[in-house]
């Protein structure tokens, strides 16, 4: 039988990145429906043993801006009540907690750049303790974030974003920074983000390209591992 995943993807260099090979190992054809391009169904969800949706620089929130979302919803809303699994990067964990009934809106501040976690200590068994590797440094690229959905435990906070990720049970997960991030693609964040660095006070690209090239490969041997255990605990 095919093991398939769909991954929503919504700017073309925000994709799977250290993930995709682990999936790939592990014996699972992912098929990408770009956002805004293809038709976002319903039906995506029947066949798929594992749905993500992924980062992009626009808000969760703006359906009228953005109509396909409603279709992203509806997408995750469905996947959810099969109780398959289902990851959420940036935006798609912003649109998770949406469709678990959460709020989601403008944080006080923008986060971009490479900064630390504090991972929350509380949660046994915590999938980020392996971010100890890399001092717990993670790349983040967001200027929203949400409330902590119902039955959600959260795994990890900065100062300015209290709710970085949560988990609920062991197959919904939502990451709010980047773990999946390749450091030898960081160029394509540097252009493609050009403009959004450029407006944000204190941000260059001189300062995300160097620390990338200091914690990226620690991140990506962490973030093999966070996915890898997550995928166990899911079934997957």
């Amino acid at each position: 039988m095919t093991k398939t995943v769909i991954a929503v993807r919504h700017v073309e260099f925000e994709h799977l990145g250290s993930f995709a090979a682990i999936l790939e190992d592990r014996g699972y054809t992912v098929r990408y429906v770009d956002a805004g391009i293809n038709t976002i169904s319903t039906s995506h969800s029947d066949d798929a043993d594992l749905l993500v949706v992924l980062g992009g620089p626009i808000g969760a929130y703006e359906d009228d801006r953005y109509p396909y979302l409603t279709d992203e919803l509806a997408l995750i809303q469905r996947h959810l009540a099969a109780k398959r699994p289902i990851l959420g990067i940036c935006l798609g964990a912003q649109l998770i907690a949406r469709a678990l009934g959460s709020k989601v809106y403008p944080g006080s501040k923008k986060e971009i750049g490479w900064s630390q976690l504090n991972i929350n200590n509380q949660i046994d068994g915590n999938l980020l303790e392996y971010l100890t590797l890399n001092n717990n440094q993670v790349l983040h690229w967001h200027g929203d974030t949400f409330d902590l959905p119902d039955h959600a435990s959260c795994l990890a906070s900065t100062d300015v974003t209290p709710n970085q990720t949560f988990i609920v049970g062991d197959t919904v997960l939502g990451l709010q920074f980047h773990i999946e991030v390749l450091s030898g693609e960081i160029e394509r964040w540097l252009i493609g983000h050009a403009s959004e660095i450029a407006a944000t006070d204190g941000v260059t690209v001189e300062k995300i390209r160097s620390d990338t090239s200091k914690y990226g490969p620690a991140l990506e041997k962490a973030a093999r591992t966070i996915f890898s255990d997550w995928l166990d605990r899911a079934g997957l």
